[in-house]
């Protein structure tokens, strides 16, 4: 079917005075300031070529250590103030996060669980103090929690991130930007786009991540977030 070039000149206009228009076989230009991912192939399928502020990013894992700190760690290092994260699952190993460029000193740790991690998290989303927030999400928090979450995050000038299981994805979220993460060899990830604004991709996107430290001390896997 053929556009009428006035139908298209109308619909480009909109676009232009208005960000948060797109058509749906054209990748969205984001409303809100975004921070780049620092992986190329990454950003060209972002909206706005990065990591969107003011709404949540979901990161559906098969399980913690898959790559899912080494893929947000250049963004968090270019970020200025701290990183809040909230509920991890171990403690960060100082050491690791400084090697790969983070101080230690940036980090704020939230533990909590239940309405206690939902509150923590939503303080921290509406405190104007983090730079970007890490969650990691009960499975059993609802629609209705996550509709919290994303009215506070309406608040957050920086990236929010919910790291939740792959279980997840058969769930309706409010997310703008969900993606499903998978292992690709020991240095590698592969991110479906399971959401954006914008068409479906079609193929996954396949990553290369830093090495792993090597650390003169042993530690366990998510004592340093990733293996």
């Amino acid at each position: 079917m053929t556009m009428n070039p006035a139908h298209s000149s109308a619909l480009a206009a909109a676009a232009a005075a208005h960000p948060a228009l797109w058509q749906a076989h054209q990748l969205g230009c984001s409303a809100v300031p975004t921070t780049p991912s620092g992986h190329a192939l990454l950003d060209a399928q972002l909206p706005g070529g990065g990591w969107p502020h003011r709404t949540l990013t979901e990161l559906l894992l098969p399980h913690v250590g898959v790559g899912e700190l080494r893929l947000l760690l250049p963004a968090l290092v270019a970020l200025e103030g701290s990183v809040f994260l909230v509920g991890p699952p171990a403690l960060p190993c100082g050491w690791a996060w400084a090697a790969l460029g983070l101080p230690p000193q940036r980090l704020v740790v939230v533990q909590g669980e239940g309405v206690d991690q939902l509150w923590a998290l939503e303080q921290a989303l509406r405190s104007g103090q983090a730079a970007a927030v890490l969650a990691w999400l009960p499975p059993r928090l609802g629609a209705f929690g996550l509709r919290r979450l994303q009215l506070a995050a309406q608040a957050h000038d920086g990236p929010a991130f919910l790291l939740r299981g792959l279980g997840a994805a058969a769930q309706a979220s409010p997310a703008v930007l969900r993606l499903a993460l998978q292992p690709a060899g020991p240095e590698g990830l592969r991110l479906q786009v399971l959401k954006r604004r914008g068409p479906a991709l079609a193929e996954p996107v396949h990553l290369a991540l830093p090495g792993v430290l090597c650390s003169p001390e042993p530690a366990s896997a998510y004592e340093a977030f990733e293996a």
